[in-house]
């Protein structure tokens, strides 16, 4: 209960976005998932979770666009490694779980300030 309370404290906002105008971030966020991945296991209180729908990159739509897709690729262990992670962290699944996004969808996280977190997801909005 606790916990829940404490991803209530936490800001979980949405937004929408083609993969090709955030390529350049999703891709630098892809490269660094192995140093992410101790990031989300460290993760215990955020200020704000930043859930970006990558709507073309659903796999309604086909999947990501072929620069994310071959990224995505070659760091295939790693990223199947941060979902897990991000399933095992209260705050983070939960964080995805109330906008409906599943751990699978999710293609990378940034934490790029101090107390926020933005994750990626290959999936469109919930309605």
């Amino acid at each position: 209960k606790e916990t829940v309370d404490r991803i209530v404290g936490s800001d979980v906002e949405q937004e929408e976005s083609k993969t090709t105008a955030q390529a350049g971030k999703v891709a630098s966020a892809i490269d660094r998932t192995r140093e992410n991945i101790g990031a989300v296991r460290k993760t215990s209180k955020l200020d704000k979770v930043d859930i970006v729908f990558l709507t073309d990159a659903a796999r309604s739509e086909g999947g990501p666009p072929p620069a994310i897709e071959s990224k995505i690729e070659q760091h295939r262990d790693d990223i199947a490694e941060l979902r897990k992670e991000i399933e095992a962290n209260a705050l983070l699944f939960n964080a995805i779980d109330s906008r409906r996004v599943q751990a699978e969808d999710v293609v990378a996280v940034a934490f790029d300030d101090p107390g926020k977190v933005v994750i990626y997801a290959a999936a469109k909005p919930p309605g």
